[in-house]
């Protein structure tokens, strides 16, 4: 009986999920973006943001009457305490603030947004020379998929990148499929979707590089993670039942 047939069969179910370097490999081009110019831009203001908006003044008493009153300072240090005590995002996109009341915050950074309030505030006659520092409270990230701890992820910085937000989640599995990553985006009314390639370099400076507030990345499963995830397990089953099949047709052919 010819057993070639056969044992090529094997050859080929054992190497069929087997992953190369260049699918497990990040950034393999990453030499060529080495000294490439960075381009972090300021996040969007949206709506339902939580923001902290401080205001102040070169006489600090003066800047008093235009910030949230928190009382003792010392019991308002959590997170959640600074959620509660500030300024949340209309859905028409405006935000209240004490004596200036409403200020539109559409299309606006944070930065701009900063820019916005200390201008209305010298022009208005109100405060000489002031500061405006702001912080969206609220930003979050949700990764799914093979990752090692998916999940919503909160964060504070202004500037989170994809490979950050990963690194929330404890990095990519094995089974992650590096060079197919899908990123839900809410933007301006619209849902955006866009794809990320690891395994390469050459996205950094385009948008899909910094995360948004409320972003969704998607890790999917390589072709391996698929497969096993059929009736047959995994590849030993497959081999073992292979296997089984063989000895009983060279009991039968005997």
């Amino acid at each position: 009986m010819n057993r070639l047939p056969h044992i090529l069969f094997l050859i080929v179910i054992l190497f069929s999920s087997c992953a190369t370097r260049k699918d497990i490999i990040y950034f393999q081009d990453a030499n060529n973006y080495a000294s490439v110019a960075t381009s972090v831009k300021s996040v969007l203001v949206q709506p339902n943001d939580i923001l902290s908006i401080r205001i102040g003044a070169l006489v600090p008493e003066t800047a008093l009457p235009y910030n949230i009153q928190t009382g003792n300072t010392a019991t308002n240090s959590t997170l959640d305490l600074l959620k509660v005590q500030g300024y949340l995002i209309t859905p028409d996109e405006t935000v209240v603030l004490p004596i200036l009341g409403s200020v539109s915050t559409a299309g606006l950074s944070v930065t701009d947004l900063e820019t916005k309030i200390k201008l209305e505030l010298e022009k208005g006659g109100h405060l000489v020379n002031p500061t405006v520092a702001i912080r969206i409270l609220n930003a979050k990230v949700t990764v799914l998929g093979e990752v090692k701890s998916p999940g919503t992820y909160t964060f504070l910085e202004q500037s989170l990148s994809v490979p950050q937000a990963l690194g929330y989640a404890g990095d990519l599995t094995i089974s992650a499929r590096r060079n197919d990553i899908l990123l839900i985006r809410e933007s301006g009314g619209k849902r955006i979707m866009m794809n990320v390639d690891l395994t390469t370099a050459d996205w950094m400076n385009n948008p899909q590089y910094q995360i948004r507030q409320n972003d969704v990345l998607v890790v999917n499963p390589n072709d391996a993670k698929v497969k096993t995830a059929g009736y047959i397990g995994s590849t030993g089953t497959v081999l073992t039942i292979a296997s089984l099949i063989l000895s009983s047709i060279i009991l039968l052919t005997r």
